[in-house]
């Protein structure tokens, strides 16, 4: 015997009446929804006696949310913008299990996302959708700085500040007078309210007669409001500076440093490093957020296209010659370059990096900080390495024609080089590489890959709408009007979960340059970045524009974003 339909099963058990079901059913048809959203929108039943029906008629567990304490800890489990935007609550987390409340447990779309971004098998209970939205406000609220400095207790509570020293990390809790208070609560609510926010830089600007703090958040800087009064400044950047290993007697110079810091309520550590810079109102603090969350990514993450993902793997499968990644401050090289030695990291292979500074510290590679003030330079921390029976080298960075000197030699005596460098392009690290001293026969004879990156920002998930460019727009981007007719193209339209900017997030652009012999023999001709551009894409090689395009033409970004990203390049 087929089972019952939901709304018939509601008139026997006298919760509606057949008129109330007719009037249902023809407000979801016209209006959109479930039938259950339509009762109670229609106020024909309450919403946590329909959660109760539809958890009954389902079989799936009841629960009164406002009745149950979800541990801090388990709320890290699923992304917040996930949570806000299909109304969902984690509960528990057993193995790779997660037991969640929602509203709309028939959302399939929902249950797979939360699937695909955990990792682990979603179980849904049934529970009031106004409890749900009630408990993310009350779990996941921000508070406001003015707030923050009244009562941090709680704050104080999620948020370990630690010292890094040069061999080993020695955790210590910030002990304050109580004169010192107020700056102990503010440093560690900005800190926190930075890693929530997702912001890469966190910024303390002393001006005049007012402090400024800023985020960085997908690459732009927000103001903190309200902001800190001027006073507070020096108990700040002391507290800063004393927990970063820095001189807090030496207000003169600029000074690098590096803290950790313990959020608790999501669980991890991150790592900060932390720059100061005498300003004449006082010293400017910025604080670069280095999450180690990073470090799982995989290159589709990163935003490697498919057509380019065989292209990016066959170059890291050559066990010799010198990879280069390329791109301007701040466009996710190091990123990149972390998640290409996680890559490469082996029981079987011995990794060695010579950096300044060591971004993050990875278990099972050898990583080495530069030191000049002992004598501990680019080129001794180079030529010591060779000595350590490496397979794999990564150089912070291409520096000047010693540096491309060691690095060609030690890609042609059978070691994996791989480094970073400034320039526009793919095609332009050739010349620059030139320029800088290195023969093109040793260029063509070490060099395997160049790979050229951008930042992207995504568009917000919560505000996404379709929109139709412009004929002007359209010319502009190279793509011809029957080819958009086929394209959905979007963008945001501002919200708070954007802060009113329409994206959210950012991906990453590549082109990727594998060296074919046909370019080798053009470098040696001495071919220009265009001739070789033109013969790369000849083979299959797309441009930081075209990749930016295709972006934008499978909905990631706008069109507006990749071309105003790429179009001077």
């Amino acid at each position: 015997m087929p089972k019952k339909l939901f709304g018939e099963t509601l008139i026997e058990k006298k919760v509606i009446t057949q008129e109330q079901l007719n009037a249902a059913l023809e407000s979801s048809k016209k209006q959109g929804g479930t039938l259950g959203q339509a009762l109670v929108k229609l106020d024909f039943v309450k919403e946590e006696v329909m959660s109760r029906e539809l958890s009954e008629f389902y079989g799936i567990p009841y629960l009164k949310l406002s009745d149950y304490e979800v541990d801090s800890v388990v709320l890290s489990i699923i992304p917040e913008e996930l949570v806000r935007k299909y109304q969902v609550l984690p509960l528990d987390r057993v193995g790779k299990t997660i037991t969640v409340a929602i509203a709309d447990f028939n959302n399939v779309n929902a249950l797979d996302e939360l699937r695909a971004v955990t990792g682990c098998q979603i179980i849904p209970l049934a529970a009031s959708g106004t409890e749900i939205i009630a408990a993310i406000e009350k779990y996941y609220k921000k508070v406001s700085l003015e707030d923050a400095l009244k009562d941090m207790t709680a704050e104080e509570q999620t948020l370990e500040i630690s010292k890094t020293e040069e061999d080993h990390v020695q955790v210590t809790e910030l002990q304050a007078a109580a004169e010192d208070a107020p700056a102990v609560q503010l440093v560690n609510y900005i800190i926190m309210q930075a890693i929530e926010d997702g912001a890469s830089d966190l910024h303390i600007e002393p001006y005049e007669d007012e402090l400024r703090i800023r985020v960085r958040i997908d690459g732009t800087l927000y103001e903190v409001q309200p902001q800190a009064p001027k006073r507070m400044h020096r108990g700040m950047v002391s507290l800063i500076k004393i927990n970063s290993n820095l001189d807090i007697a030496e207000s003169r110079l600029a000074q690098d440093g590096r803290m950790r810091v313990h959020h608790k309520g999501k669980n991890r550590f991150i790592d900060l490093r932390v720059s100061t810079l005498p300003t004449i109102f006082g010293e400017k603090v910025v604080m670069r957020v280095l999450d180690k969350t990073i470090l799982g990514y995989d290159f589709r993450q990163l935003g490697v296209e498919a057509e380019d993902l065989d292209k990016f793997e066959q170059g890291m499968d050559i066990p010799y010659g010198m990879i280069l990644l390329t791109g301007p401050t701040s466009s996710g090289k190091t990123t990149t370059m972390y998640t290409m030695l996680n890559q490469l990291n082996s029981i079987k292979e011995n990794l060695i990096t010579v950096e300044d500074p060591v971004e993050y510290q990875i278990y099972g590679i050898n990583q080495m900080q530069i030191n000049p003030d002992i004598g501990l330079t680019w080129d001794v921390g180079l030529r010591a390495i060779l000595r350590q029976d490496p397979d794999t080298i990564m150089i912070g960075e291409i520096r000047d024609f010693d540096s491309i000197e060691m690095a060609i030699k030690s890609a042609l005596t059978g070691h994996l080089v791989l480094s970073t460098i400034h320039t526009n392009s793919a095609c332009a690290t050739i010349s620059r590489l030139i320029n800088m001293g290195a023969e093109p026969f040793l260029i063509t004879a070490s060099l395997t890959m160049v790979v050229s990156q951008r930042l992207i920002r995504s568009v917000c998930p919560q505000c996404k709408e379709e929109f139709k460019p412009t004929q002007e727009i359209l010319e502009k981007a190279g793509i011809k009007a029957a080819e958009a007719k086929n394209i959905t193209f979007f963008r945001g339209t501002g919200c708070d979960f954007c802060r009113k900017s329409g994206y959210k997030g950012r991906s990453a652009l590549y082109e990727v340059l594998l060296l074919s012999r046909k370019l080798k023999e053009l470098i040696l001709e001495g071919a220009t970045p265009t001739v070789l551009e033109e013969a790369a894409q000849k083979e299959g090689f797309r441009t930081l524009h075209e990749v930016a395009l295709l972006k934008a033409k499978r909905g990631v970004t706008t069109l507006e974003e990749a071309m105003s990203l790429t179009m001077g390049d």
